[in-house]
């Protein structure tokens, strides 16, 4: 979500940088995957919670924010296939 104006599409110039932007994260079950959104938020500097399942990240810090958020779904994948 930008946090400019961006009524004129027409100005290329004026496409708004990651830091001007948020990302919106909906957790459709959070605790399908025990998430923990205190230590989420002291890992991305600057996000906080909108609602009970959605954190609100500088867009900046996208890459950061999929990082925390996946790195640990993806090791219990993991760990699930080999045990298999």
């Amino acid at each position: 979500m930008s946090t400019v104006d961006t009524s004129n599409p027409f100005i290329a110039r004026d496409i708004p940088t990651p830091d001007e932007s948020f990302v919106v994260i909906r957790f459709k079950d959070p605790k399908k995957f025990d998430t923990d959104f205190p230590y989420l938020l002291n890992m991305i500097h600057d996000s906080f919670m909108s609602r009970r399942n959605t954190i609100v990240v500088p867009g900046g810090k996208m890459g950061l924010a999929m990082e925390v958020i996946l790195t640990p779904i993806i090791h219990r994948m993991i760990e699930e296939a080999r045990s298999a």
